[in-house]
């Protein structure tokens, strides 16, 4: 229930409901009440508030700094064991194996695919619980995507009982101990993620996937015209700074944890 709990108002408090919210209310002002002004002022703000969240370089500006804590792993691979951390999926057999992993999940995969080709006798280690209703985990679908491009299975673990983070922090201990590992998530959420696998004792390597910020050249029009991949952009970025935050708050009082 509290898990239900903290992701219905981590989502709620994200760039487009927020918004969405406040032009609500506004209207609500504007149609039911004598409060023309302050529904005037409330829907001015939701609107321009929208327009910058969707125009690439506020968007970048507010990701990037996220995504800049390490760079991508460009050395060899001397572990036995790569941790890639679940995301978004859904499981349609009928689709390509790969269709099925959302958002930032498909970059993580190939990104750990990438380094356990560099030493394919590690252990690729998958992460992640199923979502309500799905037979298959977030773990199994990235163990499956992997498998269609190459991988053993017999080079394959999967932890599918951790619903977040710290759950997959402490279900990786369990499964390899003090081990050294390399920890693939995206660049924006590994600095979090190495936090709670650091309050569990483990010093891991981070190898980011899925950068998003775009520092190189784009075409002008693509700067200037709202766009829903810049919104998607700023999501990330509020998405990570409200979990550090309640990260921070959940832990404040514990530093030993």
């Amino acid at each position: 229930m509290l898990f239900t709990l903290k992701k219905f108002i981590g989502g709620m408090l994200l760039p487009l409901p927020l918004v969405l919210c406040l032009m609500a209310l506004s209207l609500i002002l504007l149609w039911f009440t004598r409060w023309q002004k302050a529904g005037k002022v409330i829907m001015t703000v939701g609107w321009a508030g929208l327009l910058l969240l969707s125009l690439q370089p506020v968007a970048d500006r507010l990701l990037r700094p996220l995504e800049t804590t390490w760079p991508t792993w460009q050395g060899p691979v001397n572990v036995q064991y790569i941790v890639v951390l679940g995301g978004g999926y859904t499981w349609d057999p009928k689709w390509a194996p790969s269709s099925n992993l959302i958002n930032n999940s498909l970059p993580r995969v190939t990104e750990g695919v990438r380094l356990w080709l560099k030493n394919p006798q590690a252990t690729l280690i998958f992460t992640g619980a199923p979502a309500q209703g799905n037979p298959v985990s977030t773990a199994e679908a990235g163990a499956r995507v992997a498998q269609s491009l190459g991988v053993p299975r017999s080079h394959i673990m999967t932890l599918d009982q951790p619903k977040d983070t710290q759950e997959e922090a402490a279900a990786v201990k369990k499964a390899i101990g003090q081990q050294p590992f390399i920890l693939i998530s995206s660049a924006s959420h590994l600095p979090r993620a190495v936090i709670f696998f650091h309050q569990q004792g483990l010093n891991p390597q981070p190898a980011p996937a899925n950068q998003m910020a775009i520092s190189a050249d784009l075409n002008p029009w693509e700067k200037i015209i709202p766009s829903p991949l810049w919104l998607m952009h700023s999501d990330r970025a509020a998405y990570e700074t409200l979990g550090r935050i309640w990260q921070w708050l959940k832990f404040s009082g514990h530093p030993g944890q």
